[in-house]
């Protein structure tokens, strides 16, 4: 059987390096990765080649590639983001326009579809205020898109880049369901947690932080409010997901934007899981004005019946697995407690 070429970008991030390590797993695949940084020693003998540098400016290289399926995981994440607005736009926005360009030249020229995965994020949605976000409690996928965040701006557009480049690019006719084409398929994923890798300082990082701050016995300051709530996933499910999806024959599939969603719960309800886990932490909550603003404007959690719907998806962690057989375990085994 013929592997199959995939191209993995953002591959050392957190998701990038359980990707890789699902697809090894499975089989099947000739992996190329790229990143600004070095593959980490987890991932190299899984990966045939490395593109190490700035993927906007690499992006050329890869016309000489065949490749079968993108990963596009590399992006500037959303408090980065904030503080460095234009520098986001160029990550986020150009790197996936050109990637874009890239696959939809490929798959009309050789004749051949390419199946283009890219990892939206919850930020894409915007509430007005704390009532409406609780209101609304889980949105769907066309609700509340006022994204509060260049982060979530960018990942927006990108969802309406990768649908004009699939459905509309060189304006085919409406009737037209042509075999070769630019799939692109879209997962909004919810705040992600790996037990393997740690916090890299996202928005949504106060969770896992707090509970290996208490696995280290170091006190932690939850940069946002006890009340907090947000939807939430175990990394294992969100690559489950991705590889779910990757799979589905297209004409399975009624959208190319997917929700999906595991458990939401709050800050406070962290705080009780590190304090039940580890006794004597020390979690103060000492908001963050900024940070504090973007996580409110994310809904509470999502309705992911959508993609429960057309391609079977479920998860395997709830709030209860998650700690108690996922998350728990590999930090005691971690820190040695």
């Amino acid at each position: 059987m013929t592997e199959k070429l995939v191209l993995v970008t953002g591959a050392c991030g957190e998701i990038g390096q359980a990707l890789v390590q699902g697809l090894a797993k499975q089989g099947g695949y000739k992996i190329v990765t790229a990143d600004l940084a070095p593959l980490p020693e987890s991932i190299r003998e899984m990966s045939a080649e490395h593109a190490q540098g700035d993927l906007v400016y690499k992006i050329k290289t890869f016309y000489d590639y065949d490749f079968d399926v993108i990963f596009h995981l590399a992006a500037s994440l959303s408090s980065k983001a904030e503080v460095s607005s234009e520098e986001a736009h160029r990550i986020n926005v150009e790197g996936t326009m050109q990637l874009l360009m890239m696959a939809a030249y490929r798959s009309e020229k050789y004749k051949k579809s390419v199946r283009f995965m890219f990892p939206s994020s919850i930020a894409a949605y915007g509430m007005s205020s704390l009532e409406e976000k609780k209101a609304k409690g889980a949105v769907k996928e066309e609700a509340c898109n006022t994204p509060h965040t260049m982060y979530g701006c960018n990942k927006l557009y990108c969802e309406k880049l990768g649908v004009y480049y699939s459905k509309y690019y060189g304006q085919k006719h409406l009737d037209e369901n042509p075999p070769h084409f630019l799939d692109f398929r879209a997962i909004r994923f919810p705040g992600l947690i790996s037990a393997f890798t740690l916090p890299s300082g996202g928005t949504s990082d106060y969770g896992p932080e707090m509970l290996h701050a208490a696995a280290q016995g170091k006190p932690y300051a939850c940069f946002v409010r006890e009340d907090t709530k947000i939807s939430f996933m175990a990394m294992p499910d969100a690559i489950k997901s991705l590889l779910m999806l990757l799979d589905v024959p297209r004409e399975q599939l009624n959208h190319q934007v997917y929700n999906i969603a595991a458990f939401a719960i709050t800050a406070g309800e962290f705080r009780e899981r590190a304090l039940k886990a580890f006794p004597e932490a020390k979690i103060t909550f000492e908001p963050n004005p900024r940070r504090q603003g973007i996580v409110d404007s994310w809904p509470e959690d999502v309705d992911d019946s959508r993609a429960r719907k057309d391609w079977g998806w479920k998860p395997d962690y709830d709030v209860d697995r998650f700690f108690e057989e996922y998350f728990l375990p590999e930090i005691r085994k971690r820190y040695g407690k």
